[in-house]
């Protein structure tokens, strides 16, 4: 990208790459959510129908805004934000480049606490209007113009906040239950995990209820069903006696995932393009009950387009290729079929959530990605646990999943 400002401090080491064509950087001395920002960004140009122009924002303080517009647009003062575009006559779409939006941190700082408003908010909206700016809206040009780009900044404003921008977090608290029967005794207990787990500030608890009960037992999910105050996902193969449990006990989600007796964890996704009309028997009858429904998948195409004819609310992205790849082409190579996947499952009008293998050194380049909407994650967070408390870990994780770093 031959952004005039894009610098050379990349969004934590997440970089971007030619499927994701937002470029963050921060030349402010303090820590930015500048993952939050990025996500809205990609979110707002997907609304817009420009996710694939790409975009450079720059955040600054009030020296550096001052500076720059000094020397490019003749105007030696702080403003909250400035939009360049790609040419001088507005909006060259063909070029495949947007522009580049500059934001001052300190003045948006300063709007956001004359309006009693946080600091996110406030970078949201100049963003939406360093964009609208970048689509040829101008409220220089009079009236009718502003009252034209006001509009548009409305009614993006709106669009970005209906949507939740950063992903969930979901806690799987089933190794918890593994070191409880490994003794076969009654501690530790995964309930008591799901509630710290909780108040660490986790936005979900997930469970998988295994034919042979070798973790979490029956007690525990009807426990859990009526101790949980955020959302409880519950795991299970796609059998009469799971489906009529999860009947019994409700939910808030299931995941349907295969399973093998042999297995130490899930291996792979369900081959939804070979049991396909057996699954969607099963998922009718979950909705029948009122319980929205995940298939696990493999990164592939026909798993997603299969998914799809199962009725399926949503689908979670294996992401065990991903996070076991032997070096780092190979992990690129697997982030971007999780791309191509994220964004076909998406456009299918299915929700998309990710999980398998994921841990504090692999989450962060996910989180990047705005289609994900959640992360399920369990045994590095539990073996984190074990050394610096269950609260300090799913703090750390949530930290990775909201901000791209730990602070």
């Amino acid at each position: 990208m031959e952004a005039r400002f894009k610098g050379d401090r990349p969004l934590h080491g997440i970089l971007p790459n030619n499927k994701m064509p937002v470029y963050v950087n921060s030349h402010y001395p303090e820590p930015l959510e500048l993952l939050r920002l990025r996500r809205a960004a990609q979110r707002i140009l997907r609304t817009l129908g420009l996710a694939d122009l790409e975009l450079g924002i720059l955040l600054v303080d009030n020296r550096e805004i001052t500076d720059i517009n000094g020397r490019w647009l003749k105007r030696p003062w702080p403003t909250n934000v400035i939009s360049f575009g790609q040419t001088p006559d507005g909006p060259d779409f063909d070029s495949g480049i947007l522009g580049d939006i500059v934001i001052s941190v300190d003045t948006a700082r300063k709007e956001a606490a004359d309006a009693d408003s946080s600091l996110e908010k406030r970078l949201d909206a100049l963003l939406i209007h360093g964009i609208v700016h970048l689509m040829g809206f101008d409220h220089t040009l009079g009236e009718q113009q502003s009252e034209l780009m006001k509009k548009k900044e409305r009614e993006l404003l709106d669009i970005l906040y209906k949507e939740r921008i950063m992903a969930d977090l979901c806690i799987n608290v089933d190794h918890v239950a593994t070191i409880r029967q490994a003794r076969g005794g009654n501690e530790p207990d995964p309930v008591t995990a799901a509630g710290l787990v909780e108040l660490a500030g986790a936005d979900g608890v997930v469970v998988h209820l295994r034919e042979d009960r070798r973790h979490i037992q029956d007690r525990d999910v009807r426990l859990l069903r009526q101790t949980v105050q955020t959302r409880l996902t519950l795991e299970m193969a796609a059998t009469d006696e799971m489906l009529a449990i999860a009947a019994e006990i409700k939910p808030d989600i299931v995941t349907l995932v295969p399973e093998r007796r042999q297995e130490l964890t899930t291996e792979g996704g369900l081959d939804v393009a070979r049991l396909g009309s057996g699954l969607k028997e099963a998922v009718a009858r979950l909705h029948d009950s009122g319980i929205p429904v995940s298939l696990f998948v493999d990164p592939e195409e026909d798993q997603i387009l299969a998914s799809e004819r199962t009725g399926a609310d949503c689908i979670e992205i294996h992401t065990g290729r991903y996070a076991e790849a032997p070096d780092m082409n190979t992990q690129d190579m697997e982030f971007e079929q999780i791309v191509k996947i994220a964004r076909l499952a998406r456009d299918s009008g299915l929700r998309v959530h990710a999980g398998h293998g994921l841990n504090y050194r692999n989450t962060a380049r996910l989180a990047v990605l705005e289609e994900i909407e959640e992360f399920s994650i369990g045994h590095s967070v539990v073996s984190r646990a074990v050394l610096v408390g269950l609260r300090n870990a799913v703090r750390e994780m949530l930290a990775l999943v909201k901000r791209g770093y730990i602070a």
